[in-house]
């Protein structure tokens, strides 16, 4: 199948074509001509599958024999979880669209809001947006949606994931009841489904993967560390095998900024991006990751569906994921629309049970070897896939005290979802330094985009 077969314009399949593609990925073929026909779609695809193509191909086609937007009007919303994603998103608006006479604007958290409030004066035909900024903007009137034809929520499990469950409710009340709706997630969740009862209508379900299978063409294998000469063991990594561009993953913002000078003081080009960066600065280290100026970056997983990194060979899990689903959109970062790619996984005995819930999700033993001369004290156990039949899991208890919703002038201020003044990085003092564990039996926390 080519893409001219697909009822793309002209204006359109030229774009296409100067980014050197003919043939659409599996996931374009099927999602392109339902939403072409204006029926809502729920598709499910691993990360690096060219899924982003696969709403925004259509909808530029949509759009461009339609009305421009009114003031402060849009006729897309696509909604993102992260920046970084948003970002991309939007790239992929302009770079297809760039023969088409449509308008587009990215909107998000972290950046003064003023020069998205002039963006929007003059209305736009897609807005791409983070949940939390979206209702600032419409909060003081720079947002209205009397003209919206179409939603898109991406990556709507790690939404769900981050906490924006009551931002997106709010938002979805504000929406023309009469519009198409587009539904993109890695997996279809029970959650996911629960929250397509009241989006969707009569979807067309597409879905080019299993659910929760990784990336075929990536070589995954787990060297056993002891946990206190990771650093050192990664270092060498990068060294002796050459890694000229490598994605680090750690789980805390404050263990990507000690690996960064750690890797910085080995003579490794470094930089760190995660949530407490601001904008400017996680934007610039992207650019300059991108340019090969920067030899390793160092993420957390608050912004690793939003990286798109063309021809990424290696990916590094310094730590394991708390969450097993979330090493599968790590090493999607490698290996993407059919490029080969790598990941290791540099694991201690303390993380042997993350390890075991990562395989069991996967359904396969990960390849262990060792480096030489860094052997573990504390030995890695041997693991074995589940084979009993997983337990249901409780629904979790929401915590009545919750305040939903909150603003980034909020944050911006200095206090809390409890309303209470903040202490160092923006927290509550009495808060552990986690901000990505939520407590036991409370909601997640809307993280700050």
């Amino acid at each position: 199948m080519k893409f001219d077969s697909l009822g793309l314009s002209d204006s359109i399949l030229k774009a296409i074509s100067e980014k050197g593609y003919d043939q659409p990925t599996p996931i374009q073929a099927q999602a392109i001509p339902p939403v072409l026909e204006g029926k809502d779609v729920m598709a499910a695809a691993q990360t690096g599958t060219g899924k982003t193509a696969g709403f925004t191909l259509p909808i530029l086609e949509i759009l461009s024999k339609g009305q421009r937007a009114g003031a402060n009007q849009a006729r897309v919303l696509i909604l993102t979880p992260t920046r970084e994603l948003a970002a991309q998103i939007g790239e992929s608006v302009d770079t297809y669209g760039k023969y088409l006479p449509l308008s587009s604007a990215v909107v998000f958290g972290g950046v003064k809001i003023s020069p998205q409030m002039i963006k929007l004066r003059r209305g736009v035909d897609v807005l791409v947006a983070t949940p939390g900024r979206l209702l600032d903007l419409y909060q003081q009137n720079a947002i209205r949606f009397k003209d919206l034809e179409i939603l898109v929520l991406d990556e709507a499990d790690r939404m769900l994931d981050m906490g924006f469950i009551h931002d997106i409710k709010k938002i979805l009340a504000l929406l023309p009841k009469s519009r198409q709706n587009l539904l993109f997630s890695a997996t279809f969740s029970d959650d996911i489904r629960h929250l397509a009862k009241g989006l969707v209508n009569n979807p067309v379900e597409v879905s080019v993967t299993p659910p929760n299978s990784t990336v075929d063409l990536v070589e995954q294998w787990v060297c056993p560390v002891d946990k206190n000469r990771k650093s050192t063991v990664l270092s060498r990594l990068i060294i002796d095998k050459k890694w000229h561009q490598v994605l680090i993953f750690s789980r805390t913002k404050h263990g990507a900024n000690k690996l960064t000078k750690l890797l910085e003081s080995d003579g490794i080009n470094a930089a760190a991006i995660h949530g407490n960066k601001s904008q400017g600065a996680r934007t610039k280290a992207l650019a300059d990751f991108k340019a090969g100026n920067i030899r390793a970056l160092v993420a957390t997983d608050i912004a690793a569906r939003g990286l798109d990194i063309d021809q990424l060979p290696q990916v590094v899990n310094f730590d394991l994921p708390n969450v097993p689903e979330d090493y599968i959109h790590r090493i999607g970062r490698t290996g993407r629309a059919g490029a080969t790619g790598k990941a290791v996984s540099l694991v201690c005995a303390d993380e042997f049970k993350l390890l075991a819930d990562i395989e069991n999700l996967i359904k396969q033993l990960i390849p262990r070897t060792e480096l030489e001369g860094f052997s573990p004290v504390n030995k890695l156990p041997e693991s074995r896939l589940n084979t009993k039949p997983a337990k249901l899991k409780k629904p979790k208890k929401v915590n009545p005290g919750h305040r939903d919703g909150q603003r980034s002038g909020e944050l911006a201020a200095g206090h809390d979802h409890s309303g209470k003044p903040a202490g160092r990085n923006g927290q509550n003092q009495n808060q552990s330094g986690n901000r990505n564990k939520p407590a036991s039996g409370n909601a997640p926390r809307r993280s700050r985009v």
